[in-house]
């Protein structure tokens, strides 16, 4: 007995066992971690309610805090070592450090907060943790 398209498509959508790394990586690629094909996000980190190529409902994984916290944690493990090894070996003058640092950490932010939300929605997807 067949099942019904609605089922059948149901199941299609679902993460297939062992595909954390998968549903990671096209996280970080800002890809649907369901098909790895249509855009994620349809801003900087506007989730994008459905998959338009899988209908995928991605607005039901919610990463809330977790993106932020993750992307200030690799920033500082970036910034705070390069800030100390800057003071320890030349001792330059504290614009030195607010001219570097300053720009570093904001550009770093920015450049990072996109994936990592990425990474965190498409590991929810193959965990199938939906809100």
């Amino acid at each position: 007995m067949d099942e019904p398209p609605q089922m059948q498509r149901s199941r299609e959508l679902e993460p297939p066992p062992g595909s954390f790394l998968t549903g990671l990586l096209r996280g970080i690629r800002r890809r649907c971690p369901g098909c790895g094909r249509s855009h994620l996000f349809s801003r900087y980190v506007t989730v994008v309610p459905n998959c338009p190529d899988c209908g995928l409902e991605t607005s039901a994984y919610r990463a809330d805090d977790a993106p932020p916290y993750f992307t200030i944690f690799v920033v500082g493990h970036v910034v705070i070592p390069g800030m100390l090894l800057l003071e320890q070996n030349f001792h330059p003058e504290p614009w030195v450090h607010m001219v570097t640092w300053v720009p570093m950490t904001l550009l770093l932010t920015l450049a990072l907060l996109p994936p990592i939300k990425g990474a965190v929605i498409g590991a929810q997807w193959a965990l199938r943790m939906k809100s």
